[in-house]
């Protein structure tokens, strides 16, 4: 967030935190959800790049559409063996998966 946003909300009472801190989440759990959102992203990016639409993704993976438009947004109902296995069927290589999985944290 911007810091003149900030400090306007602050200024007219908002309190500013975390989705960790609000959700009073554990590390470990905080971790797994952004691995998952990493994996999600890279799945749709990797999608978008070879100029497949969610229907034609599906029709690949013996899926739906509206369950590829769920992995691409890190629903909870999605495995992360269903995320690593999309990549996968997407081309993507151990070491891309190590890359991805290896990511930094976003800022708290």
């Amino acid at each position: 967030m911007r810091e003149e946003k900030r400090k306007r909300l602050i200024a007219a009472g908002w309190k500013i935190g975390s989705a960790k801190g609000f959700l009073r989440l554990t590390d470990e759990e905080t971790a797994y959800i952004e691995l998952k959102l990493r994996l999600a992203e890279s799945l749709r990016e990797r999608r978008q790049r070879q100029r497949l639409t969610q229907a034609q993704f599906a029709h690949r993976l013996g899926s739906s559409q509206s369950r590829v438009a769920k992995m691409e947004t890190g629903d909870p109902s999605v495995s992360l063996d269903l995320l690593v296995r999309s990549l996968l069927a997407l081309g993507a290589t151990s070491r891309e998966l190590a890359r991805i999985l290896g990511a930094p944290a976003a800022a708290s």
